[in-house]
């Protein structure tokens, strides 16, 4: 099965690089493509409740509609790392997210037919 790793690090400092980023992640689960979307850097912010409503791009799906279509279809991890500096815990993130680190990426990357993309 085809799997597509999208790693984010952008946030509301750079709106449009984030939004590809959700976009791309969105558009290969609705394709029917194993999707993972890892929260990182600013985007880690991403994982708690009503914060991708804070992301406005014109021209752009919002993220608050993004967000749900990828933890349908697919897998969003935050950071460890990325979580601990910024004081979120298990409790304060999305249902349905993950908190996982570097060994998780990584063997999620070199998975057989899988591909990677950071934004």
């Amino acid at each position: 099965m085809r799997s597509l790793v999208v790693k984010v690090t952008a946030g509301k400092d750079e709106p449009e690089r984030c939004s590809q980023a959700f976009t791309v992640a969105a558009t290969a689960a609705a394709s029917g493509v194993q999707v993972s979307l890892w929260l990182t850097g600013e985007a880690a912010w991403f994982a708690l409740p009503g914060r991708t409503a804070d992301l406005e791009l014109p021209h752009a799906t919002p993220l608050s509609e993004l967000l749900p279509r990828i933890l349908e279809a697919g897998t969003v991890t935050l950071c460890t790392q990325c979580a601990a500096r910024r004081g979120i815990g298990e409790d304060d993130v999305i249902d349905g997210v993950r908190i996982a680190g570097a060994a998780t990426f990584v063997a999620e990357v070199v998975a057989e037919g899988a591909q990677a993309l950071v934004y």
